[in-house]
């Protein structure tokens, strides 16, 4: 199995990145596609709009936040099976434009990738 890692876009790049993952709905302020350094944005995966906006990366809310999350995975998002077949091959980092290093989507999908992986 490979390793899933999350940075924020607004840090540089590195060669350990592996095979990098944007998983915004919404591209990154201020970011160009050049400094991004994606090499798949995949807005499939991300929270939907609703969801994103409820949340408001809100700390209080990030429990209730991964189960309804988690639960929008059930409908099989397109883009899914391929992140996970990714994630079996090397290293994956999903990319992600919050402040908040703990709470938001892209540690969420993180714990639901390797729970997938688990099973």
């Amino acid at each position: 199995m490979g390793q899933i890692r999350t940075k924020r876009v607004y840090e540089a790049s590195a060669r350990d990145d592996g095979f990098r993952v944007l998983v915004d709905r919404v591209w990154p302020r201020g970011v160009t596609k050049r400094r991004a350094h994606v090499d798949l944005w995949l807005k499939s995966v991300a929270p939907s709009t609703e969801l994103r906006k409820w949340f408001g990366h809100d700390a209080k809310k990030w429990k209730e936040f991964k189960s309804r999350y988690f639960a929008e995975f059930d409908n099989g998002p397109p883009g899914l099976d391929q992140l996970l077949q990714r994630v079996t091959g090397g290293v994956v980092t999903l990319v992600f434009s919050a402040r908040d290093p703990e709470n938001n989507q892209a540690v969420a999908l993180r714990e639901y990738l390797e729970d997938c992986l688990a099973k």
